[in-house]
Formats: structure tokens, C-alpha cells, sequence
């Protein structure tokens, strides 16, 4: 279950804007903003997992490349957050997390490779979104 956060994370800029999308059938195919078609794209998300820490997570999202809107499914984001936690911390599986921002790819795939990242040398190349949004059945709106 994601939580909304009000301090600065990440030590780069503010990127993107974000959207967590908890419906099942509905798939983003067309920018809430803009209603522009979206594509897909890989992203590297920088998200806190209560009792497992900071982890970046490298997901195909759903992306509006004039409104920078970064499209995410929530039931695509917790099943590859699962099988990240499953044989290291399984009993954090399920706790509440927070997509604080993206992480540089070169840094995420450099993380790929068996180079586990030190959080502070993570937080250097990391940035935090520039609006949160939420999403419901009638449209959409800014995150509390």
C-alpha cells in the first residue's frame, strides 16, 4: 500500500511527474493530462520499502513524453517488488512503500551486474519527482 511523502530524497533535480495506477483494467494507453497517446518506456524507480530499505527498480512503465508523466501500475510494481524481496527479506513482502523518485540507469545497471550501491552514493544520482498524482475511476488529481 503506498504512502505520499513531503521531503526531499534524492540529491539531482526534480524529474517527472508520477502516477500510480491501482486499477487492474485500466491501462494508460492515452495521457490523463493530455490525452495523448502514451508508450512505454523502462525506468528506474527509487522506491522505500518499510523494513527493506531503499531499492531500485528497474519497470516498464506507461509514459506521456510531453507531460513527462511517468504511468505506473501498482499490481506490476508490488509483484516485481515481491519477487525482489522473496529470498532476501521475504517478511517485508507487503509492507507499505513510497516511489520516492527515479535513479540514473547507468547506476541502476551498474547495480545489475552484483555492485550493490552504498544508499548514500544512491541518493547522489537519484531524483524526486516534481508532482505526485492519483488516479481514480472519474479522472484524475493531485496526490495528498
Amino acid at each position: 500500500m503506498p504512502r505520499t511523502r513531503k521531503k526531499r530524497l534524492g540529491k539531482l533535480a526534480p524529474r517527472y511527474s508520477f502516477m500510480l495506477n491501482p486499477y487492474v483494467d485500466i491501462k494508460l494507453s492515452v495521457c490523463p493530462a493530455c490525452r495523448r497517446s502514451t508508450h512505454k518506456r523502462k525506468f528506474a524507480l527509487f522506491i522505500y520499502v518499510e523494513g527493506g530499505g531503499l531499492v531500485a527498480q528497474g519497470l516498464t512503465c506507461r509514459y506521456c513524453t510531453p507531460c513527462e508523466l511517468i504511468m505506473v501500475s501498482q499490481q506490476e510494481l508490488e509483484e516485481e517488488l515481491a519477487l525482489t524481496f522473496d529470498e532476501r527479506k521475504p517478511e517485508v513482502i507487503g509492507n507499505p512503500y513510497v516511489v520516492v523518485g527515479t535513479i540514473d540507469m547507468k547506476v541502476w545497471k551498474a547495480s545489475l551486474g552484483g555492485n550493490r550501491i552504498p544508499a548514500a552514493d544512491a541518493l547522489a544520482h537519484a531524483a524526486d519527482f516534481k508532482r505526485v498524482y492519483g488516479l481514480d475511476p472519474g479522472g484524475w488529481r493531485p496526490a495528498k
